[in-house]
């Protein structure tokens, strides 16, 4: 065991009486490794060993003259000053010295030694540390505060005053710091490190990070240290790449952080990605993964990635036949389970072909041609790409491959390949018969193919010209749809499937719904309303939209007039401000008024003779009151609908929406309908439950309405929101 790991085992388990032992052996070396010594001294500057430690901190001065490495000979000393508290002046000498070299020809030197007790000599723990941050806190220069403000920008700074005056990000008001406090608090960042620049100059960061995604992900990993995935999402998502364009921004680079030799990506989600001291070469990187890899399904993946994302490592001619080695000894292995070695062969056989391509050509259809069950084989091979380009074999070198493509289309549960299926037997004259009977059995049978009645109901309303793709099958596949829906609501392993149809119906303002309805009739439109109504996934407001699309389309349909219907209203629509103003309100009335009123109560039973105390009817009736509004409030809260863009539809007045309007007399006026809780006639904001907002509601652009015998005109319809 190093010296490095057992300082660390001593300072974990807190044992100052056996670190102080290896200490003074350590310092009684004849030889110094001035890193180690670093990291030591570091350790024990951050663990409870600290100011216990530093009495004895000045007993590694010998061993600090034998560092003859300027830079980490100042490093050293700086850490030892950090440590001491004993302040002998043989460490005020040595620092002294230090500092004039550093900075000798700063005007306000020796005003600085006096503010870091240099000159008095009485008191310098951390003297040179505290040289530096008053030599770094110039204006316009950034620290970091380790109290929790983050990241602060220099706007002043008084050597008289001994304060400094700081801007730190998402704290409104300037923050005045003695040194005092600076000293024990701020850390000194360079202008260039990851947080000076994402605070002082955010969108030449963007800029960069998007042209470069890999100088900012190893610009992150070197000044904040390893870090995972959603670490790396916490510390840029918004602060430097918009939130809109995280997905595609992460995903591109993640792609070149797998090809970039110097930036180790982590095996599972939960461990870090790491920024090593040096490159690392594919090729090195490729050697390793094989030789860890345990067992012939290991070595497959580890040969498919590598070759696939860096195929110049085959012109590593000793690697080559390294793996040439391996895949020969995967063809000869053997397993228990036949379709288990078959699969394994086939794969192995791939990447002979594709390794070796004149030593090994069409190797596969010999093997494909033989194989019987066909599915096994597939579910028993884990790389995408080569299931598709088994199917690509069977349908090449195979007379009855569109028997197999006919089976394989429902049970296949990869997408990609499911299209590959379709799109073969679709092209091909001879087969699309055969197509159409399978998806008309798909129509009838949706609850023993959930996953591919999903899968072609997507492709059906996306507009493909496909089989049953017509008006009169969309109707029927939207209520097979809802049918299917219905069955995998009760059934747990369809848990993720179910959540995908419901959110798919109600995307984009309920498009696909609108879309398949629009020219249906009222029989049709009343059966699809009572599947609806069977399927749990849909709130009461999902319903009455559902409802009101039917109407739409067929309006004797409605058996409600629009004041029936808005008594039945149980969403309660309100923006984000509104929202937050009666969760306010509640937690007020719950933790300020109750408390109150419960004080006002004992204080007045406290008079006696409650028959005749007003005093305490009076507060009896403001408790009833209270928790009366308390109750309301939570029902209400219960109810309520946050307002998003999605919810405004300005092709027609609706809620959300702001409407210029003008009377038979040319009077304009301008309207903005949002729930009752955001209502303020004084502003002309009307809840889209009163009257006026009733009569408005669903006229577009151009039309005019009555309101109370005054005839109006809808000039404009816009957002709130937008």
């Amino acid at each position: 065991m190093s010296y490095l790991e057992e300082f660390e085992l001593h300072i974990e388990d807190a044992k100052l009486a056996s670190f102080l032992r290896l200490w003074e052996e350590y310092c009684m070396a004849d030889e110094v490794d001035a890193e180690e010594l670093n990291k030591i001294l570091k350790m024990v500057k951050d663990s409870a060993l600290a100011d216990t430690f530093g009495q004895f901190a000045d007993t590694v001065l010998p061993l600090w003259q034998k560092i003859t490495d300027p830079t980490h000979s100042g490093e050293t000393l700086r850490l030892i000053l950090d440590l001491q508290t004993t302040n002998p002046a043989i460490l005020a000498d040595l620092a002294t010295d230090f500092l004039k070299r550093y900075s000798g020809g700063d005007k306000h030197f020796n005003e600085k030694l006096r503010i870091i007790g240099l000159k008095g000599r009485t008191s310098f723990r951390g003297a040179i540390s505290n040289y530096q941050l008053l030599t770094h806190m110039n204006k316009g220069k950034f620290v970091f505060h380790a109290g929790g403000w983050g990241v602060g920008e220099v706007v002043d700074i008084s050597l008289l005053r001994e304060h400094v005056i700081l801007e730190f990000e998402g704290i409104s008001a300037l923050k005045d710091l003695s040194f005092k406090n600076a000293f024990k608090n701020l850390i000194p960042l360079p202008s260039e490190h990851f947080l000076s620049r994402r605070f002082g100059e955010p969108d030449a960061l963007e800029k960069e990070g998007k042209e470069d995604p890999i100088f900012l992900i190893k610009l992150l990993l070197k000044d904040m240290g390893n870090k995972t995935a959603q670490e790396i999402k916490e510390e840029l998502c918004e602060l430097v790449i918009p939130e809109s364009d995280w997905q595609k921004w992460w995903g591109a680079a993640r792609a070149k952080i797998k090809k970039d030799t110097k930036i180790k990506s982590p095996k599972t989600s939960k461990e870090p990605f790491v920024l090593r001291m040096e490159e690392v070469p594919h090729e090195v990187r490729f050697k390793e993964a094989l030789n860890e890899g345990k067992g012939i399904d290991k070595q497959i993946q580890v040969i498919y990635n590598f070759t696939r994302d860096f195929p110049e490592v085959l012109k590593n001619l000793e690697l080559k036949q390294q793996i040439k080695g391996v895949l020969l000894e995967g063809l000869e292995s053997n397993d228990l389970l036949p379709d288990l070695s078959v699969s394994r062969k086939l794969q192995v056989t791939y990447l002979l072909e594709d390794i070796f391509p004149d030593e090994f050509p069409d190797a596969s259809a010999t093997l494909v041609k033989q194989i019987e069950n066909i599915e096994s084989i597939l579910n028993l091979i884990e790389i995408i790409a080569f299931k598709k380009r088994t199917l690509t074999v069977v349908r090449a070198h195979r007379d009855d491959w569109s028997v197999i493509f006919l089976q394989l289309l429902f049970s296949i549960s990869q997408g990609p390949i499911r299209d590959y299926l379709f799109k073969e037997l679709d092209t091909e004259e001879s087969t699309k018969e055969l197509l159409k009977q399978r998806i008309h059995e798909l129509l009838n049978k949706m609850t023993l193919f959930p996953e591919a009645f999903f899968w072609y109901f997507q492709k059906i309303v996306a507009g493909d010209a496909i089989p049953y793709s017509d008006k009169e099958s969309q109707y029927q596949f939207l209520e097979a749809y809802l049918i299917l829906l219905h069955f995998v609501e009760e059934q747990s392993e369809y848990r993720e499937l179910g959540k995908k149809m419901h959110q798919l119906l109600l995307a984009k303002r309920y498009a696909i719904v609108r879309a398949i309805i629009e020219q249906a009739s009222v029989e049709y439109l009343q059966e699809f309303l009572l599947l609806v109504s069977k399927c749990q996934c849909f709130t009461k407001h999902d319903k009455r939209i559902f409802h009101n699309l039917a109407e739409v389309v067929q309006p004797t349909l409605s058996s409600k007039t629009k004041k029936d219907s808005m008594e039945e209203i149980e969403v309660i629509w309100t923006t984000q401000e509104g929202y937050q103003n009666i969760q306010e309100r509640i937690q007020h009335i719950g933790t300020v008024e109750t408390v109150d009123n419960a004080r006002e109560i004992e204080a007045a039973r406290a008079h006696g003779d409650l028959r005749e105390n007003s005093e305490y009817k009076f507060a009896l009736e403001r408790r009833s009151r209270l928790q009366s509004e308390l109750q309301s409030l939570t029902k209400q809260l219960n109810k309520a609908r946050i307002l998003t863009k999605e919810d405004v539809e300005i092709g027609a007045i609706s809620v959300g929406a702001i409407v210029d309007l003008s009377d038979s007399k040319g009077k304009k006026i301008t309207y903005t309908l949002l729930g009752p809780w955001d209502a303020d006639p004084d502003q002309c904001i009307l809840s889209f439950q009163s009257k006026l907002a009733q009569a408005m509601i669903g006229h577009k652009e151009g039309e005019t309405f009555d309101f109370q015998g005054e005839k109006y005109t809808v000039n404009g319809i816009k957002s709130y929101l937008a």
